[in-house]
């Protein structure tokens, strides 16, 4: 849903009946001189972060509706809310109405962000973990897909069904999620948090086919029950967002919250952009929306790719190999861009960010939701999240100001050169990524959390997993756990 709508907003800039309805005269801007018409830099900026600052608002609420009323009623709630939002865009007369459309609406986003993350790192074994969580990205992808797919179909008509059609079909969605919630299980870890242990175990064997695998429930349950023992005893009993911020907690945080914020810094606000960038690149709108359309479809290609590739190697390797990748395609993209405007620059610029794309959705993209899911403590995964998603929507703000005005032919006008400012952002994100991010792959939140309990290196979470195993870990206090096996990290 998030990801539909605000490719709706950022395409729409794009769309010749939608700057004509909401945009101003810019003589001279047109291939033909004739006049053409713009939406201000001012007013894009308003409604591309519109729905980023209120998904804020919506981050917070989630954090502690989630805490109190569970995942499912959270997630229900929000997507009434959504329905009636989506109104006063359906029906706008002007641009002022669909901003206020973009601000309510982002009240709900907000809570899907970390809902979904939070939700799907709660119901999956760790063997199967990556793989729900990376769909997370997917699913991004589809409703950008599904967005720009509608906007090229309506590309040529001229009426304003070609921008309100776009914003009807979100009940459609919305309808169809809100089914499939009714019937979702609540978290089993939410119940085991909230002492519900009877309904934690209904949900688990909800979750779990039983006739296909040898599954015992109540080892199942009493390890989770340990888990959110330990927490307590680490957490002191406390779980506030304050205590994000405490102890080791700093420390993932920390690295939720640049994890999230990499997304944005390293490509995903300026493919946001698409069918925009296409357009100020030099390809003309017709064939901007279609190569929209085949950057996303190969995106989810990438993803795919990626669930085969998080089965083989770490997260981290595939997060500093994404940036790296990455970094080289801005660098060309920008020396594309210094060069004559000619038909074959144009195409040029925009393969390289459908390459871009398709490098992001393959590494970044999907392993950022599985390390932000990972990392937190189960007691404080809802709240870490929030935080760290907020911190994304921050950045973007920034970076949806600065590509709006990079991109406009009546500001900077940048064009393809836009791209060495992200090859600068994605070379500061590998920096902190290669000092700062762990590897979690196949490791238990329980031993999560006693690795970083023990302030274990960066880089030798892999071998301080090998010394948990040799060391008896299932201790709550500190004075408990052997000291053999810990020196040197």
């Amino acid at each position: 849903m998030e990801g539909y709508d605000t490719t709706l907003i950022n395409s729409f800039y794009a769309l010749p009946a939608f700057r004509q309805a909401y945009g101003h005269p810019a003589p001279g801007v047109g291939s033909s001189g004739a006049i053409t018409y713009q939406i201000s830099p001012s007013w894009q900026a308003a409604l591309s972060n519109a729905s980023v600052v209120s998904e804020i608002i919506g981050l917070f609420l989630n954090g502690f509706s989630t805490d109190r009323f569970g995942y499912r009623w959270t997630m229900l709630g929000a997507l009434v809310m959504l329905m009636l939002f989506i109104f006063p865009a359906f029906f706008a007369v002007n641009i002022k109405m669909i901003l206020a459309s973009q601000i309510l609406c982002g009240i709900p986003w907000g809570a899907f962000q970390s809902l979904s993350t939070t939700y799907a790192a709660e119901v999956m074994p760790v063997q199967m973990r990556a793989y729900l969580l990376s769909s997370v990205n997917m699913c991004w992808l589809i409703g950008q897909l599904l967005g720009v797919a509608i906007m090229r179909r309506l590309v040529d008509n001229t009426s304003p069904w070609s921008y309100r059609i776009p914003f009807g079909l979100q009940w459609v969605f919305a309808v169809v999620i809100f089914l499939g919630v009714i019937f979702a299980p609540e978290s089993p870890w939410w119940l085991v948090r909230h002492e519900r242990l009877q309904k934690a175990r209904k949900a688990l064997l909800r979750l779990v086919t039983t006739r296909f695998i040898d599954f015992n429930v109540d080892k199942s349950l009493a390890m989770m029950k340990h888990t959110d023992d330990i927490e307590k005893h680490i957490h002191r009993r406390s779980s506030s967002f304050l205590d994000c911020f405490k102890y080791t907690n700093l420390r993932r945080t920390e690295i939720c919250c640049l994890v999230f914020s990499t997304q944005a810094m390293s490509g995903s606000t300026l493919t946001g952009f698409a069918a925009y960038f296409y357009e100020q690149a030099g390809v003309d709108v017709r064939s901007s929306f279609s190569l929209a359309v085949g950057m996303y479809a190969l995106a989810i290609l990438g993803g795919v790719i990626a669930l085969f590739l998080l089965s083989h190697f770490g997260r981290r390797r595939l997060y500093l190999t994404g940036l790296v990748v990455s970094f080289w395609i801005f660098i060309s993209a920008g020396i594309v861009g210094t060069l004559p405007s000619s038909r074959a620059t144009s195409w040029a610029a925009a393969g390289l960010l459908i390459l871009l794309t398709f490098v992001y959705d393959m590494t970044i993209g999907p392993v950022c939701y599985v390390l932000v899911a990972e990392i937190p403590s189960t007691r404080l995964r809802v709240k870490s999240v929030v935080l760290a998603r907020a911190t994304y929507n921050a950045i973007s703000i920034a970076m949806n100001v600065g590509t709006s005005h990079m991109l406009n032919p009546v500001a900077l006008d940048w064009r393809s050169k836009t791209c060495f400012f992200y090859a600068v952002t994605t070379a500061l994100s590998f920096i902190w990524c290669y000092f700062r991010l762990p590897e979690p792959k196949g490791l238990s939140y329980l031993e999560l959390d006693i690795l970083f309990e023990r302030k274990a290196s960066t880089r030798k979470f892999k071998e301080f997993q090998a010394s948990l195993e040799k060391s008896g870990y299932f201790s709550i206090t500190r004075s408990q756990l052997p000291e053999s096996g810990w020196q040197g990290y």
